[in-house]
């Protein structure tokens, strides 16, 4: 049926063949999206399997808003990740979710290795196995995705996903490029593209999407567009994007600067997102489906060597988590510094928060000794050597060496073996995002299912407890925090851009609903949001994850948040709330 959204195409690479299951049982129970993504990495994901075995599997899905709302426009990528050994889980906007959806798909399974490198070609049609072994080696930047395309040709909505030397490396943090400016950028996907040979993906699709009551979604589009363009807070990421984060993270010291040495600057910060804006910008683009355009490109400007009045520019997409773990973590200051490390990371296909993080440990390892030249291959890392630290990324690209294969394993794996682990600044395996807020942001990238700072935001309800005066006590911080986890649950499952959280409120996470499918309250609708953020950490469990491992930087107890110093007993308190809340069964929404 065209726009059936049950249809899951599945792809054996070993084999080089395909086939489509009706998997109606699953959208029923689960949406789409993340619901449905975890049902399948469980199914098909073998228990304790390695990260980077033939046998795990790469799942992208997409929901029943796909295509049809403003704003619904990512696709949710599921995979057991080589760089925590346990869920891995990333979203991307661009092109891929309509092209998926508009091709007849609602879930693809991405399953063994191929013999030779690959890509793929999906229309509605099925599956074509292409020859890669010429492309292997390029980057993940404009070469590798335009020669796809061109070969393919077609109409219709396209998209092309993959990987660069990174991925094809085994980086545990290589990241997939769709397009030319989106990402599945977390926690190692590109990583397991490369353990498949698989370089890349190209799908096309131009199909139908029914709709259950035209007339409602006829309505419900017009409010939800009408509130997309007019809304304050989407204005923000049009004008100047999640960068304006940037600024009002260091006045209020909680602004990650030098491997956490430091959280903000006494003066107005470098590669705040005004002058970005004023100085680089060179242009605006918008995923598909998304009136917003929170794309921010710089146009990157640089003189020929040796010819006068010759100039190359390159245009650098800027978002503030990739500014700070290239920029401020690093000590990097000059925007045209910054860029180019961003540009590097493009090139090479990887992460960009994950290696700024791991970069950040090597330079202050190598200051304090723990490091020394003829590991880091003859580099003297520095706070602000822009230079040295674009070798260092190529250096892990390409496994140079013992140093830069841990680094590319993450900064856990380097600190165990080199030392320094009280300021390796990671949680649960994941490098630290860009917010040292309080403990809610900490709590967040600790029990979060994924590990992110998307999971349940707790950077937003430690600016809440600023403006109160007064902090939450550990049970009612995990209670708050599950409860937007399992609405984001929600979220993802329709599938629906965070960015847009505002938007799409409960009375209109319905409507939407209720338009194309049929009709749903919010409270089921959160019951579900609860029980698939259950089964996800069930996923975990299984794989070996316990909150009780879990590792506190040190760093992060010394360095005093906006709502002062961090305590691990409380911390740790509320991690026992969430583990407890979670193992109970018991609603622990506020509906």
């Amino acid at each position: 049926m065209p726009g059936a959204l049950h249809r899951v195409l599945f792809v054996d690479l070993a084999r080089h063949r395909s086939w489509v299951e009706d998997r109606a049982d699953l959208y029923s129970e689960s949406l789409g999206g993340a619901g449905v993504a975890i049902e399948l990495l469980r199914e098909h994901c073998p228990e304790r399997c390695d990260p980077l075995a033939p046998e795990n599997p790469i799942v992208l899905a997409v929901g029943p808003l796909t295509s049809l709302y403003p704003l619904a426009s990512k696709t949710v990528a599921m995979f057991k990740s080589p760089l925590t050994g346990n869920l891995g889980e990333s979203h991307c906007g661009g092109r891929s979710a309509m092209a998926l959806r508009l091709a007849g798909y609602g879930a693809m399974v991405i399953m063994d290795r191929s013999p030779t490198p690959v890509y793929l070609s999906v229309d509605a049609g099925g599956v074509r196995f292409r020859d890669a072994r010429t492309l292997w080696g390029m980057s993940s930047s404009l070469t590798a995705g335009r020669v796809m395309l061109e070969r393919e040709g077609g109409a219709g909505h396209r998209t092309v996903l993959r990987i660069g030397p990174a991925g094809e490396n085994l980086v545990t943090y290589a990241g997939v490029t769709v397009e030319t400016y989106r990402h599945f950028g977390r926690l190692g996907m590109g990583a397991v593209m490369g353990s498949k040979h698989l370089k890349g993906i190209v799908i096309a699709g131009n199909g139908d999407l029914p709709v259950a009551d035209r007339g409602a979604y006829q309505r419900t589009y017009r409010d939800l567009y009408t509130r997309a363009v007019r809304s304050p807070a989407m204005r923000k990421y049009y004008e100047l994007g999640t960068p304006e984060n940037l600024g009002p993270l260091s006045a209020m010291g909680a602004l990650p600067v030098r491997n956490l040495q430091a959280t903000g600057y006494g003066t107005e910060p470098p590669l705040e997102g005004e002058a970005l804006a004023r100085e680089h910008l060179g242009r605006r683009l918008a995923c598909s489906h998304c009136p917003t355009a929170c794309i921010h490109l710089a146009a990157l400007r640089e003189p020929h060597p040796e010819a006068p009045y010759f100039y190359k520019t390159t245009f650098v997409s800027y978002d503030y988590e990739p500014l700070y773990a290239l920029g401020t973590m690093l000590g990097v200051e000059q925007p045209e510094d910054a860029l180019r490390l961003l540009d590097v990371v493009e090139h090479l296909g990887l992460d960009a928060m994950s290696a700024g993080v791991a970069l950040a440990w090597a330079t202050e390892a190598f200051e304090r000794g723990l490091l020394d030249e003829k590991a880091l291959g003859g580099l003297r890392p520095a706070w602000g050597d822009a230079r040295v630290y674009a070798t260092m990324l190529e250096c892990i690209a390409r496994r140079a060496g013992p140093l830069y294969t841990l680094l590319g394993e993450g900064v856990d794996a380097a600190a165990a073996e080199y030392g320094g682990d009280s300021y390796a600044l990671a949680f649960g395996g994941l490098e630290m995002p860009g917010y040292h807020t309080g403990p809610g942001a900490h709590l967040t990238h600790l029990t979060g299912a994924r590990h992110s700072h998307l999971d349940s935001a707790g950077y937003a309800f430690d600016q809440e407890d600023m403006k109160a005066g007064q902090s939450r006590s550990p049970k009612e911080l995990a209670r708050a925090l599950l409860t937007e986890e399992a609405r984001r649950q929600v979220l993802s499952s329709l599938v629906v851009c965070f960015f847009a959280r505002g938007l799409y409120d409960a009375d209109t996470c319905v409507a939407c609903l209720s338009a194309v499918e049929k009709e749903r309250n919010w409270d089921d609708l959160m019951a579900l949001g609860e029980d698939i953020l259950r089964r996800k950490h069930a996923f975990k469990a299984r794989e070996g994850f316990e909150f009780d491992a879990l590792r506190i930087p040190a760093r992060t107890l010394e360095v005093p948040t906006p709502l002062g110093g961090l305590s691990e007993n409380t911390l740790r308190e509320a991690i026992s709330e969430v583990e407890r809340l979670l193992a109970s069964g018991e609603r622990f929404s506020h509906g």
